[in-house]
């Protein structure tokens, strides 16, 4: 990739909206869940995904069932993404909320 290149991608990324929303990891064998909420939905699992390689995930529970199961024993699923009109009175406690509303409704631990 040569300069230009390079300067138009990084370009790119940063003019990319984020979509904020929560979502879910689930493990097939057991059926557990964890639950969480992010601004930016695209990023997220990279930076779960590095955290449990690295074996310092939270919750425990969470780096317990990919140390047993291994990567694909978790899935990753987007269960809401919030619009820009949610998030007109502020994202982080628009997040809290519906992670909250998510952990409930799926008896889901939250991250």
């Amino acid at each position: 990739m040569n300069r230009e290149d390079k300067k138009a991608a990084v370009a790119a990324y940063k003019e990319r909206k984020a979509d904020a929303g929560v979502y879910a990891v689930r493990c097939a064998a057991t059926g557990e869940q964890w639950v969480g909420g992010a601004p930016d939905l695209a990023a997220i699992w990279n930076r779960i995904s590095f955290a449990l390689r690295q074996g310092v995930a939270s919750p425990k529970s969470l780096q317990g069932a990919w140390n047993a199961h291994g990567a694909d024993g978790l899935r990753f699923d987007v269960l809401e993404t919030l619009t820009d009109e949610q998030l007109v009175f502020g994202r982080d406690r628009m997040l809290k909320e519906r992670r909250a509303h998510w952990c409930a409704a799926l008896h889901a631990e939250a991250i």
